[in-house]
C-alpha cells in the first residue's frame, strides 16, 4: 500500500514538472515576440540641421510705475474735505484733501496785522519798498531837532564869546545838543530794530501763509490715486499719510536677462510685450537701464524699458511677456522640440543608427517656435527618431517607416 502512494505522488511531481516546463516555454515564446515588435517598430526620423538664427530673448517682467509717492500731511488738523479717491485720476497741483484751515488762518491774520503796524512806524507801504534808515519818520525828526540844537549852541557860543551871554546859558545850550544827539542815535537804532522786526514778521508772515496752503494737500504729478488712508473728520498728525498716487505714463518694465544673453542687449533697444489682459495687442518700449552686476541668486542682470502708456490701458504690478530682437546672428544646431524626452531633468534624443536606436543626452540652447536649439550631444546631419519618443528605450531595434529633411 505504501509502495503504490509513493508511486502515485512521484507520478503527479512528474506531471508538474512537465507543466511548468510548457509554461516557461509559453512566456519564452511571449517576451521572444514581443523582442519581434520592438524590432519592428517603425518610426518617423527628423535630421539635425545647421540653421542661421537671429538671437531674440523672451522674458516674463512686471510692470511697475515709474514714480509712486505716498502724500502726507505737513500740517495737524481734522481732515474736511476729500475730493479725490481710489482710482480718480488726478492732475499735478490738484487738491486731494483739505485739513481744517481755522487755526492756520488765526495765525495767518495775526501776523498780517503784526507786519502791517510795523510798516506803519517804519513808514513803508510794504516790506519790498523799504526806505533807508535815514529816511525814516522818526530818524528824519531826531535828524532835524539835532540840527536845530547844534544850531542854537552854535550861536550861543558866539554870543557867550563877546560877552552877550553868560557861562549857564551855552551850559544849557551844550546840554540841549547831547540830548538830541543820543536822541538821533537812538532813533537810528530803533529804525535798525524796526528794520529787523519788519523782516521777522514777513518771515512769519511767509511761514503762516505757507502753513495755511499746506491744508490742502495737493497732487505733486499727473497721475492716479493707488490708495486712501484717511476718513472725513479724521484727525492728522503731520507726516502722517493721507494718499499714494502713481504716475502711470510712461510704465516702466523690471526683468532680468540671462547672463548669457546680456551682452545682446543695450540701451534704446526695442522690445515688444503681451499682457493676458489683452492678449491680441503688443505693447512696444525700449531698454532704459540695465544693471552693471549680476543678481548672484539669479545669475542675471537686472534692466528697465519704458513703455509709453497715455490711454493707462496697462497697469502697475501686472505681469508681462517681453520679448526683444537682439540683431545677433549664429549658426546654430536644431531638432523638432517634439523629438526630446524629458526626464529626471535630462533632455535626451534617439538616434537612429543603423536599425537600432541610440540615446544620447543634449544639452540645449534657445527654443526657437517649434525647434530647439542643440548645444551639445549630436552633429549636423544626425538622424533621430520623431515620434512615440516616450516610449522609446535605448538599444530599441526600429526600422524608418518615413524620413524628413533628407
Amino acid at each position: 500500500m505504501r509502495r503504490s502512494v509513493l508511486r502515485l505522488l512521484s507520478g503527479f511531481t512528474a506531471v508538474g514538472v512537465v507543466a511548468a516546463g510548457a509554461a516557461a516555454c509559453s512566456k519564452s515564446e511571449t517576451a521572444q515576440a514581443r523582442g519581434r515588435d520592438q524590432a519592428a517598430k517603425a518610426i518617423k526620423v527628423e535630421v539635425v540641421k545647421e540653421e542661421r538664427v537671429k538671437r531674440s530673448v523672451d522674458l516674463v517682467g512686471t510692470l511697475a510705475a515709474v514714480d509712486q509717492v505716498m502724500i502726507s500731511s505737513e500740517t495737524d488738523g481734522k481732515v474736511s474735505r476729500i475730493l479725490a479717491d481710489l482710482g480718480d485720476r488726478v492732475t499735478k497741483g490738484q487738491t486731494l484733501v483739505e485739513v481744517d484751515q481755522e487755526k492756520q488762518q488765526y495765525t495767518l491774520d495775526q501776523q498780517k496785522a503784526a507786519l502791517a503796524r510795523a510798516l506803519a512806524q517804519y513808514g513803508a507801504p510794504d516790506p519790498q519798498h523799504l526806505p533807508d534808515i535815514e529816511k525814516t519818520p522818526d530818524v528824519q525828526k531826531a535828524n532835524a531837532d539835532l540840527v536845530q540844537a547844534k544850531q542854537a549852541f552854535d550861536r550861543t557860543n558866539e554870543l557867550f564869546k563877546r560877552s552877550l551871554v553868560p557861562q549857564q546859558m551855552l551850559d544849557d545850550a551844550g546840554a540841549a545838543l547831547q540830548s538830541k544827539q543820543a536822541s538821533y542815535e537812538l532813533s537810528l537804532q530803533n529804525a535798525k530794530n524796526l528794520r529787523a522786526s519788519i523782516q521777522a514778521s514777513e518771515a512769519s508772515m511767509k511761514l503762516a501763509d505757507r502753513q495755511l496752503r499746506d491744508t490742502q494737500i495737493r497732487a505733486p504729478f499727473d497721475g492716479y490715486v493707488e490708495k486712501r488712508m484717511v476718513n472725513l473728520g479724521e484727525l492728522v498728525k503731520s507726516q502722517s499719510a493721507v494718499m499714494s498716487i502713481v504716475r502711470v505714463d510712461p510704465l516702466k518694465i523690471v526683468a532680468e536677462i540671462p547672463e548669457r544673453m546680456a551682452p545682446w542687449i543695450r540701451d534704446g533697444q526695442t522690445v515688444a510685450l503681451h499682457v493676458d489682459a489683452y492678449p491680441d495687442k503688443s505693447f512696444t518700449g525700449r531698454v532704459s537701464r540695465i544693471s552693471p552686476a549680476v543678481n548672484t541668486a539669479t545669475r542675471a542682470f537686472p534692466f528697465e524699458a519704458l513703455v509709453p502708456n497715455t490711454d493707462a490701458t496697462l497697469k502697475p504690478g501686472t505681469f508681462a511677456r517681453v520679448h526683444i530682437e537682439s540683431g545677433k546672428v549664429d549658426d546654430v544646431l536644431t531638432l523638432p522640440y517634439s523629438v526630446l524626452q524629458y526626464r529626471y531633468g535630462v533632455n535626451r534624443a534617439f538616434l537612429v543608427d543603423g536599425d537600432k536606436l541610440t540615446a544620447r543626452e543634449l544639452k540645449v540652447g534657445e527654443r526657437l517656435g517649434d525647434r530647439i536649439e542643440v548645444l551639445s550631444g549630436v552633429s549636423a546631419g544626425d538622424r533621430v527618431a520623431a515620434n512615440d519618443v516616450d516610449k522609446l528605450i535605448d538599444g530599441m531595434k526600429v526600422t524608418t517607416a518615413a524620413r524628413k529633411g533628407e
